[in-house]
C-alpha cells in the first residue's frame, strides 16, 4: 500500500520543502522507493532534487493536471541529485494550471488523485510539497493524500497564523478523501530553550491536537543542503537537525507500518557513525 504524505502549511517559510526533501531522503536510505511531487509553483523542491531547471522539463505537474493520465510516464524522473528519489517537477505554469483547473474539469480538486492512482503500489511513499495556500493546488494534494503533516515554524510568534484556516480546510476536503490523517504537526526552527518556541508548542498542541513528538531545530546546515542539493545526512550526518530527520522517518515508518528493505552496509556503517558521535 503506498503511502501519500501531503507537508502543508499555507504560512511560507515554515520548511515544507526542507522536510519533503529530507524525509524522503531518509525513507530511500532506508531502501523505501519514494517519489516527491512538487505542487508548488516556486518549484523549490524540484530545484534542490532535480538535475533538470524545471522550465526545460516538458511535463511537469502543470501539464499533467491538465492532460490525460498517459502522460504520467513522462512526467517522472528517477535520476535526480538524492539517489533512490523519483521526482515529478513543479514549474510557474502550476498557478496558471490553477485557473484552467476551474474550468475545463468537472472535479478540479480531484485531478491529482486521478493521476496519481496508476503509481498507487509501485511506490512505497509519494510525499507533495504544497504550496504556501489554501487554494486548488493543496487542495488537489490533500485529496490525493492518505496523510498529512503540518510544518510550524515555532521560533516565530507568528507560526500559528491562520492555522484554523488550514484545519478548516482540511475538514472540507475530508468529504471528498475521508481517508485524509493527520500524522501530527512538525515544529520546525525550534529551540527548547526560547520562550517563543515552548509558548508556540503548547499553542499547537492546543489547536491542532496531535503534535510529531521530533523538534526539528534551526540550523545553517539547511540552507547549505539546498545549495548543494543534496540532503542533510550527505552534508553533513552528524548534525543534530540530519538526525532528527532520520529520526522523524523512522517514526513515521513505523507508524504507517512501512516495510523497507535491509539497509546496505554504507547506511548501516553511516547510521553506526552517527550514533558515535
Amino acid at each position: 500500500m503506498t503511502q501519500v504524505i501531503a507537508v502543508a502549511n499555507h504560512k511560507g517559510g515554515c520548511g515544507k520543502t526542507t522536510t519533503v526533501v529530507n524525509l524522503a531522503a531518509e525513507f530511500a536510505r532506508m531502501g523505501l522507493s519514494v517519489l516527491v511531487v512538487d505542487m508548488d509553483p516556486q518549484a523549490n523542491a524540484s530545484l534542490h532534487l532535480g538535475k533538470k531547471h524545471p522550465s526545460e522539463v516538458p511535463v511537469t505537474t502543470a501539464e499533467l493536471l491538465l492532460a490525460e493520465v498517459e502522460k504520467l510516464p513522462s512526467a517522472i524522473y528517477e535520476d535526480n541529485h538524492i539517489p533512490g528519489v523519483g521526482l515529478i517537477y513543479g514549474s510557474l505554469q502550476l498557478g496558471k494550471a490553477e485557473d484552467e483547473l476551474k474550468d475545463e474539469t468537472p472535479r478540479p480538486s480531484e485531478e491529482l488523485r486521478q493521476k496519481l492512482a496508476p503509481l498507487m503500489g509501485l511506490y512505497d511513499v509519494i510525499l507533495i510539497d504544497c504550496p504556501p495556500s489554501l487554494k486548488l493546488l493543496t487542495s488537489n494534494a490533500l485529496a490525493a493524500s492518505s496523510q498529512l503533516i503540518i510544518p510550524i515554524e515555532s521560533g516565530s510568534q507568528y507560526g500559528l497564523y491562520g492555522v484554523t484556516d488550514l484545519l478548516r480546510h482540511v475538514q472540507r476536503i475530508r468529504r471528498i478523501n475521508p481517508q485524509l490523517e493527520l500524522l501530527g504537526a512538525l515544529l520546525v526552527k525550534h529551540d527548547e530553550r526560547q520562550t517563543v518556541c515552548r509558548l508556540i508548542e503548547g499553542a499547537a498542541r492546543e489547536q491542532i491536537g496531535k503534535l510529531l513528538p521530533v523538534r526539528i531545530p534551526t540550523s545553517t546546515r539547511v540552507n547549505q543542503a539546498a545549495m548543494a542539493q543534496t540532503s542533510l545526512h550527505s552534508l553533513d550526518r552528524s548534525a543534530k537537525v540530519a538526525r532528527e530527520f532520520r529520526a522523524l522517518a523512522q517514526l513515521i515508518a513505523t507508524q504507517l507500518a512501512l516495510n523497507p528493505r535491509a539497509p546496505t552496509e554504507e547506511t548501516e556503517t553511516n547510521d553506526q557513525d552517527v550514533q558515535e558521535s
